[in-house]
């Protein structure tokens, strides 16, 4: 099989970043390589592991997702995955000031804990990883 997707999660909420890690290490198509709590630390844990794909947070402290999303674009131009209760459809600033910064996807950060929301979620997020894996920034 090929090398796994190599994934770091950026989330400052410890149960968010649980419950990700959990989802994309059930694949062993992905592997998450790396974890931050903000986007300061996420571009040094990037600089260490250059993944594949980010997956970040909006709403941190020090530096948020979209500042993130900037200084990965012109550091370390990877794909984007922003994982956030802030990327819902009607969430329209939020997603284009996202978009044009460089992230290319969203995600809805997991809230319930039901088991086929579990397996819905996991297999919609291992998706979007491996489509973003195969994009050129």
């Amino acid at each position: 099989m090929a090398n796994p997707i190599k994934v770091v999660l950026v989330e400052d909420s410890a149960i968010a970043l649980q419950i990700l890690q959990r989802l994309i290490d059930s694949s062993p198509e992905v592997d998450v390589v790396g974890t931050a709590q903000d986007g300061a630390e996420g571009l040094k844990v990037i600089a260490q592991t250059m993944p594949d794909v980010i997956c970040t947070d909006l709403q941190m402290p020090k530096m948020d997702g979209l500042e993130f999303t900037k200084k990965v674009m012109s550091e370390f131009p990877r794909p984007i995955l922003v994982v956030s209760n802030t990327v819902h459809a009607s969430d329209v600033d939020n997603i284009f000031n996202l978009m044009q910064a460089g992230a290319l996807d969203f995600f809805p950060k997991p809230t319930s804990g039901s088991a086929t929301d579990y397996e819905r979620l996991k297999s919609t997020l291992v998706t979007k990883i491996k489509v973003l894996a195969s994009k050129k920034v």
